[in-house]
């Protein structure tokens, strides 16, 4: 079946007028965590090798030190991706996150391709309760979507780092983290407070 590229734009245009634009986002309160979830372009497999989720979690952390934000958990999987995130003390969060998909994007993709879905899922997170909810959640996800047998077989979540303090690729905000820091008298580099 051939689309001609004026379907795509008016299916595009469509798509987003019944989109809800008219949604709050309530950042710049820095007293909240948030519960960030974005998909690969069409959720496309795009992140389905090892090269690929190496690659993005090389890019959530330079984007994390950019930004200067706390990341307390996330997953990567094949199409899509979830974290749980602080506001940064640079910038927006809305920045932050378009950096962060810009990185990755222009390291994958040519030119005028797509990578990324627009626009991200944004769930304020109040709560301990609801902190722990999603932490639950962004690490059992490679389990219920039958990539492993158990959280800790998927390398490119903060599941191990939460268990065992193991530190990865990304910082991840925990109480192993701010161990470390008492002990090596290293000063808290960014705030949510």
């Amino acid at each position: 079946m051939v689309v001609h590229r004026s379907q795509i734009t008016h299916n595009r245009r469509s798509i987003l007028e019944t989109m809800p634009w008219s949604l709050k986002r309530y950042q710049h309160t820095r007293d909240h965590l948030h519960f960030i979830t974005f998909s690969c372009y069409r959720r496309q497999p795009f992140l389905d090798c090892a090269r690929t989720r190496n690659l993005f979690e090389s890019a959530l952390e330079r984007t994390r030190l950019g930004y200067q934000f706390f990341v307390t958990g996330y997953v990567v999987m094949p199409e899509h991706v979830h974290m749980l995130v602080s506001e940064p003390r640079r910038s927006t969060l809305a920045s932050a996150i378009q950096a962060l998909k810009q990185s990755v994007a222009r390291r994958l993709v040519a030119r005028d391709e797509h990578f990324w879905q627009m626009r991200y899922y944004d769930f304020n997170v109040w709560s301990e309760k609801k902190c722990i909810e999603k932490l639950r959640y962004i690490h059992r996800n490679p389990v219920a979507r039958g990539l492993v047998q158990r959280p800790e077989d998927w390398a490119w979540s903060s599941f191990r780092h939460h268990v065992t303090g193991e530190p990865g690729v990304v910082e991840i905000e925990s109480h192993w983290t701010a161990r470390r820091r008492e002990r090596n008298r290293i000063p808290l580099t960014c705030s949510t407070r």
